[in-house]
């Protein structure tokens, strides 16, 4: 969230109060849109697969044998959830039901 520090504005995480300095692209990016528009928009995060647990997988697109891993359930609730991997070398993503 844009915040004002003093003279200059930060981006500050309202959760653990990291703070950013705002840089001029994203300063008239920001201003460029509506009070609606800014509201409704998503932010997505670059580095999400990070977080995520890793595990022994072999990638078939490069072969690494290391993934990340997570389930969730794409189809009706009566049946097993879906398991996708992310590959930590190429990134390239796949999934295995059960």
């Amino acid at each position: 969230m844009p915040v004002k520090k003093g003279s200059a504005t930060v981006l500050r995480c309202p959760k653990c109060g990291y703070e950013e300095p705002v840089n001029d692209a994203a300063r008239s990016a920001y201003r460029s849109k509506s009070a609606v528009e800014r509201r409704n928009e998503i932010l997505v995060a670059d580095a999400v697969a990070e977080t995520l647990p890793k595990t022994k997988a072999v990638c078939p697109k490069c072969g690494n044998e290391e993934a990340y891993v997570w389930m969730q359930q794409t189809r009706a609730a009566d049946e097993p959830p879906t398991r996708f991997y992310r590959c930590t070398r190429c990134g390239y993503t796949w999934r295995e039901y059960a």
